[in-house]
C-alpha cells in the first residue's frame, strides 16, 4: 500500500497535499492509501493506468476526506481501452495494467465552483462503492469512452450541477445500484448526448435534485437524458424512490431526444416499479420509441404526472397516478397526456382525482394529433374534467375502462369527448357516469360508439 502520508502528506486540512498524493502515485505501489485525515488538494489527483499498471483509492472505512481547492476532478482516472465490452476487442494492456481500477472508503468535498469529484476517461471496469462526494460542480464525470462502469452503496450530495455525468461520451455497460443521489441543482443523474447503451438504474433514493432553472439553464430534474445529436438506449430505471418538491420545476423523469421522423434516437427503455413524485411533471418524454413504463406509483404532478410528445410505441400500463395526500384532497393537476404520439398502449392504470384539462378541454387522460393510441381497463375515477379528451386524432380505441365520478358534489363534464378532425376512433365496452354536460360526445361522424354501459 501506499501510504499517503508516509509520502509527505499531512491530512490537517489545511496543508497544500497536492504533491505529497500525486508523489504516492506515481512512485507507491498502485493503491494510494488514505487514513483518517483531510486532504486539502489545489489540483486533480491523476491516476494514470497507461504509465502505472493498475491503480486504485482505499479510505479507512470512511475516515479519510479530500477536499479539493481548484478546478477540475479531484480525481483523474485515465485508462486507454479503445474497443468495446467484447472480449475480441481487447488489447493485452487492458487486462495486463489497466483493468477495474477502484474508489472506496473516503469523502470528496468540493471547495472551488468549479471543483468536480472523480472523473473517469477511457476506462474498463472502473467501480466506485462507499464513498461520499458533495458540493461539486459534479458528482461523478463520464468522459470520452467508458465500460462496464459500477457505481454503488454511496452518496452523492448537494453537487451545483449533476450527481453523475454522463458528458457526451461512448457508454455502454453501466450499474449504478443502492445509492443515494440528492440536492443536485440540475440532476441526480445526467446523459448529454454520447452514444450511450445498457443502462441499469435501480434500488437508489433519488430526490430534491432542482433549483438550476433559478438561474435559466433549462431542464432539471432526478434523472435528465438529454441527446439532441446522440443516442439514448437500453435503459432500466426500476425499484427507485424518485421524488423532488412540488414547486421544482421539470421533471422527476426527463428523456429528450433526437428531433426526426420516426424517432430512433430514445429507444428500449424501461421505467418500471418506482415511486416518482411530487414535481412539476413527473415522466416528460420527447421522440422516444419503444418504451415501457410499467408498475409505477406517481403522484403529484404539479402540472401533470406523465407528459409524451412525438413518441412511438410507449406502452403506460398497470401505474397508480393518485394526487398526494392519500384523502384525495389534491393541490395538484395530475393526469396523462399524449401529443403527436403513434401507436402507444394505456392498459390497466388506475388514475384518481385528475385536474389536467379545464372546462373547455382535456381530461385525466388527454390525446392529441395522434394515431392509434389504445386506452383500455383503466380505472379513471373522479375527474375534474373529463376522463378521456381525444382531439384531432385517428384511429384511437377506447374499451372497457371504468370512468366514474363517485364525488358527492359531482365535477366530471363528460366521461370521452372525441373532438377536431380525427377519423375511426371507437368508444366501446365501458363502464361510465353521465357527467354534467353528458356522457360521450363526438364532433366527428365516423365515430363509432357502442357496448358502454351509463350508470
Amino acid at each position: 500500500m501506499s501510504i499517503a502520508k508516509n509520502f509527505g502528506a499531512v491530512g490537517d486540512g489545511h496543508t497544500d497535499d497536492t504533491a505529497a498524493l500525486q508523489h504516492a502515485v506515481d512512485d507507491g505501489d498502485g493503491v494510494l492509501e488514505l487514513s483518517k485525515g483531510t486532504y486539502r488538494i489545489s489540483r486533480s489527483i491523476v491516476l494514470d493506468s497507461r504509465k502505472h499498471g493498475y491503480l486504485g483509492v482505499r479510505g479507512e472505512q470512511g475516515t479519510a476526506r479530500i477536499v479539493m481547492a481548484g478546478a477540475g476532478p479531484a480525481l483523474q482516472i485515465v485508462g486507454d481501452h479503445q474497443g468495446t465490452a467484447t472480449p475480441a476487442s481487447f488489447t493485452p494492456q487492458t487486462w495486463d495494467r489497466e483493468r477495474m481500477p477502484i474508489v472506496s472508503g473516503l469523502e470528496i468535498l468540493g471547495e472551488h465552483s468549479e471543483a468536480d469529484g472523480i472523473q473517469l476517461s477511457r476506462t474498463m471496469q472502473a467501480t466506485i462503492q462507499n464513498v461520499l462526494i458533495r458540493r461539486c460542480r459534479y458528482g461523478i464525470h463520464l468522459v470520452d469512452r467508458n465500460r462496464n462502469f459500477v457505481l454503488n452503496a454511496s452518496h452523492i450530495y448537494d453537487c451545483h450541477d449533476t450527481g453523475v455525468f454522463f458528458d457526451q461520451c461512448n457508454l455502454h455497460q453501466v450499474i449504478i445500484a443502492a445509492n443515494h443521489i440528492s440536492y443536485c441543482k440540475r440532476a441526480g443523474i445526467r446523459q448529454l448526448n454520447g452514444d450511450v447503451h445498457n443502462i441499469q438504474i435501480t434500488g437508489n433514493d433519488i430526490e430534491y435534485n432542482s433549483g438550476y432553472e433559478d438561474i435559466g439553464q433549462g431542464y432539471s430534474g432526478e434523472i435528465v437524458l438529454e441527446a439532441p445529436d446522440g443516442i439514448i438506449s437500453e435503459y432500466t430505471i426500476a425499484s427507485n424512490t424518485i421524488q423532488a418538491t412540488l414547486d421544482a420545476p421539470g421533471a422527476n423523469i426527463v428523456i429528450l431526444g433526437k428531433a426526426e421522423d420516426p424517432p430512433s434516437g430514445i429507444r428500449l427503455v424501461a421505467i418500471t416499479g418506482n415511486v416518482l413524485g411530487s414535481r412539476e411533471r413527473n415522466i416528460l418524454i420527447e421522440q422516444g420509441s419503444r418504451i415501457s413504463i410499467t408498475g409505477n406509483t406517481i403522484y403529484g404532478g404539479q402540472a401533470l404526472n406523465c407528459e409524451f410528445r412525438s413518441s412511438r410505441y410507449i406502452t403506460f400500463g398497470s401505474n397508480s397516478c393518485f394526487s398526494r395526500p392519500a384523502s384525495y384532497a389534491s393541490e395538484t393537476t395530475d393526469g396523462v397526456l399524449l401529443d403527436g404520439c403513434i401507436g402507444c398502449s394505456l392498459v390497466g392504470n388506475v388514475l384518481n382525482d385528475c385536474r389536467l384539462g379545464d372546462e373547455e378541454a382535456g381530461g385525466a387522460i388527454t390525446i392529441r394529433n395522434s394515431v392509434n393510441i389504445a386506452v383500455s381497463a383503466c380505472q379513471i375515477l373522479n375527474s375534474h374534467f373529463r376522463g378521456i379528451d381525444i382531439v384531432n386524432s385517428l384511429r384511437c380505441s377506447i374499451g372497457g375502462n371504468t370512468i366514474h365520478d363517485t364525488a358527492q358534489t359531482k365535477r366530471m363534464v363528460m366521461a370521452v369527448r372525441i373532438a377536431g378532425t380525427g377519423t375511426g376512433n371507437w368508444v366501446h365496452g365501458n363502464s361510465i357516469t353521465q357527467g354534467t354536460l353528458g356522457e360521450i360526445t363526438s364532433e366527428e361522424p365516423s365515430t363509432r360508439i357502442d357496448g358502454n354501459h351509463v350508470i
